[in-house]
């Protein structure tokens, strides 16, 4: 039987891993890096959204959605730009885009991770079967022409990023 050594929170925050990778519950979750499409899908939708000057779009930074739980997301938006480094507050909006590795039970985990830390807008994009899913608390809904926040400040058309 393989057993896992458990990483300190301390010890997580203090080290640099690369890719970086989420930290749950003391184990270390490696994230698929991407390939190429997924890099040029990530790069696309960080360009459609720094046509707004109000959004603060990061790519792949630490957010803490829980005091033993850490995930890097493909790109974190927020309305206006946290003072820390790490961040605790919960995103205006998650992105997570697919690789081909990556299986929807883990992809579940971590949105439910946002969703629990207070984040209402997750989506989700697939550059390998070219769709894109918002998550809601009923569940993840397909989108056919164009993803928007609960609350309609952001609107991305599938075409603007490739997917249509």
């Amino acid at each position: 039987m393989k057993t896992t050594a458990l990483v300190s929170v301390e010890e997580y925050l203090s080290s640099v891993y690369e890719p970086e990778c989420d930290y749950v519950d003391g184990q270390l979750e490696n994230r698929n890096p991407g390939e190429k499409d997924h890099s040029k899908l990530q790069f696309r939708m960080q360009m459609v959204l720094a046509r707004r000057p109000d959004l603060c779009i990061f790519p792949e930074v630490r957010i803490q959605v829980s005091p033993t739980r850490f995930r890097v997301p493909d790109v974190a938006v927020y309305l206006s730009e946290p003072s820390e480094q790490v961040f605790t507050a919960p995103p205006y909006l998650v992105i997570e885009i697919l690789s081909p590795e990556d299986r929807w039970s883990r992809t579940l985990r971590k949105l439910e991770d946002y969703a629990r830390m207070g984040c209402a807008n997750i989506w989700v994009l697939d550059p390998f079967e070219r769709k894109a899913h918002q998550y809601r608390s009923s569940g993840v809904l397909e989108v056919q022409d164009a993803l928007s926040t609960t609350d309609g400040v952001i609107t991305v058309t599938l075409n603007e990023i490739g997917l249509s």
